[in-house]
């Protein structure tokens, strides 16, 4: 038993680092992430180990989900169904992306988000708007 499970650790290292040195893509295998994750560009891509992921999240190139060390939102992101993550957006700290959320590109988020909404910018803006993913989420189950 323990030399199968050395080998799943081999079989899944092998391509992490590879995929980590190649393409900068940095997720921990530690990482809860949900079905129908889906990486479009995968490069640049870091993901802090104790993030949470929920089902139905699409992330892009140069997206950062980061650690808040210190302070009232010290921690790690938990993000929910249907997060859309623009490529270069940032989400850092012990913050909520409530579900059916479209991050835009470029946009820094820190504080905790509320379902249904569409986030811009830095400071990021919160719009509450019904369906905010649709037609961006690819590889729903």
């Amino acid at each position: 038993m323990c030399q199968a499970g050395g080998l799943r650790k081999l079989l899944f290292t092998l391509p992490r680092k590879h995929l980590s040195r190649k393409c900068g893509l940095e997720i921990s295998p530690s990482t809860q992430i949900g079905q129908g994750f889906y990486i479009g560009h995968p490069y640049g891509i870091t993901v802090n180990a104790g993030a949470k992921f929920g089902r139905n999240v699409n992330i892009h190139k140069g997206c950062t989900i980061g650690q808040e060390n210190r302070g009232h939102r010290k921690g790690v992101p938990t993000i929910g169904d249907r997060v859309y993550l623009g490529i270069n957006s940032t989400v850092a700290g012990n913050v909520t992306i409530g579900n059916d959320v479209f991050i835009a590109s470029n946009t820094f988020v820190n504080q905790d988000i509320p379902d249904h909404s569409i986030v811009i910018g830095n400071p990021c803006k919160i719009i509450e708007t019904d369906n905010a993913t649709e037609g961006y989420i690819i590889n729903l189950v």
